[in-house]
């Protein structure tokens, strides 16, 4: 065989195992985590700040968790709750039910990690009742379960349980995420659903949101 055709041999044998570890790499390179939908940049959201309607929050006469059912069916036997947590976690693993049974979740609030779905909530950016308090008592019920259930947008998003608990229904004039990294995306993420939504800020709360967007 002439030289050259054993060069070109050698050389496309390497190329092709080559290709096969690639492969291989990609095979079992960890999944990227996902997350929830991008809010709007902070300069939109001081845009759509400015437009929301400011006015005292309403109350909470009335409000029951019921009036906003979830969590809904998304797709097969997965529910709002089981999907949010497989796009939010890394390796997730499901079983036929579509309850995660394995992975990693980062939680943004507090920095915290976790490997059982057990030690996750999936918490409504804008609370339901803050919700309730800002305009949503007046939705019919076919609303209310749509906004419970929002996956466009940034609306869930899987954080530790009981941190979620310690939020609990308070705007950010109340509550904020510890982590600090993560509040310019939180209050990007509250202005875009509240903007969607049509809810109204009440004067605390949106001066909160003003200064933290001033310096992001």
């Amino acid at each position: 065989m002439p030289l050259h055709a054993v060069y070109a041999r050698r050389l496309a044998v390497l190329a092709t195992s080559a290709a096969l570890a690639l492969t291989g790499a990609l095979a079992t390179a960890p999944t990227a985590q996902a997350a929830m939908p991008t809010p709007v940049s902070a300069a939109t959201a001081r845009t759509y700040l400015a437009a929301l309607t400011v006015q005292a929050e309403g109350s909470t006469s009335g409000y029951s968790r019921s009036l906003f059912p979830h969590w809904i069916t998304q797709s097969g036997t997965c529910n709002t709750r089981e999907t949010v947590l497989k796009r939010d976690g890394v390796n997730v693993v499901t079983d036929a039910a579509c309850a995660s049974v394995s992975g990693s979740w980062y939680s943004e609030y507090d920095g915290a990690t976790w490997t059982a779905a057990s030690d996750l909530d999936i918490d409504h950016m804008v609370p339901l009742a803050e919700a309730w308090r800002s305009g949503a008592a007046s939705w019919t019920t076919a609303q209310r379960q749509s906004f419970a259930n929002d996956l466009t947008r940034p609306q869930l998003i899987a954080v530790t349980d009981n941190v979620n608990q310690a939020k609990g229904d308070l705007d950010p004039a109340k509550w904020l995420p510890s982590r600090t990294a993560y509040r310019c995306t939180y209050v990007r993420a509250w202005v875009d659903v509240k903007h969607y939504w049509n809810l109204s800020v009440d004067a605390a709360e949106k001066s909160v949101l003003q200064t933290v967007l001033n310096g992001c």
